[in-house]
């Protein structure tokens, strides 16, 4: 099996039974137009991943806020499920580095998109939906997005990953987690950055971004949703 594969399902926590959806997942369509094969793209899975993580956000949106009206709870879904806020999960699950692109989505800066990798986020989340079925779906979800939710459906949302591991790391032991820039590659108007995050117990979590600060973020990301699959 492809070595992006394993580490992708390795990463999500969960086994493809049909190995072909995740690999359809992760194909862009200026990649199957250049094979001549514009069914292999990642669109409808994307389609379908969309109304999957629509759904799943908004039952745990009115499960978690049973007081907010439908007004609170429709701008609460729309924080946690817009653009920017997909794309930064994305990274840190590293899809940006194992998508499939085109020659020319490459040379343009495809894998630093937004749009492309927020679409690359749902459509796996179509993947696993095909492969598991919705309690499958729902619980990867509800894992990437954890971190994410505010306090209240009223605030603009939740603390940012680098802050809420900080608050973890010094309840726990006292001490603030160490970041440091492991690499950056690329060329300067599309460098991609690799960050690693040291907990104060030794453990260590890297990702990468397009920036310094999107790396670091995508770090702590990374160690808290390890962090709370191991307290749950």
């Amino acid at each position: 099996m492809d070595e992006n594969l394993t580490t992708v399902q390795d990463d999500i926590h969960y086994r493809f039974k049909q190995v072909k959806l995740l690999e359809l997942a992760l194909a862009h369509s200026s990649w199957a137009n250049e094979k001549g094969r514009p069914e292999l793209s990642n669109e409808r899975l994307e389609f379908l991943g969309d109304a999957v993580l629509e759904l799943c956000v908004s039952e745990e949106a009115y499960r978690r806020f049973p007081d907010a009206d439908e007004g609170l709870l429709t701008k609460l879904r729309s924080r946690l499920v817009k653009t920017s806020t997909l794309a930064g999960v994305a990274r840190s699950l590293g899809l940006d580095q194992r998508m499939l692109l085109g020659r020319g989505e490459e040379s343009q800066g495809g894998r630093g998109r937004d749009s492309l990798l927020a679409d690359a986020l749902e459509a796996l989340f179509g993947a696993v939906f095909m492969d598991g079925g919705f309690e499958a779906a729902q619980t990867l979800v509800l894992k990437l997005l954890d971190p994410l939710w505010p306090a209240s459906p009223a605030l603009p949302g939740g603390k940012d990953c680098k802050s809420r591991l900080q608050e973890l790391t010094q309840d726990t032991y006292r001490e603030r987690p160490v970041y440091s820039l492991v690499d950056s590659s690329g060329p300067e108007h599309h460098k991609v950055f690799v960050v690693e995050v040291l907990l104060p117990d030794g453990q260590r979590f890297r990702a990468t971004g397009p920036s310094l600060k999107k790396a670091e973020q995508a770090a702590a990301h990374n160690a808290i949703t390890d962090l709370s699959r191991a307290q749950a």
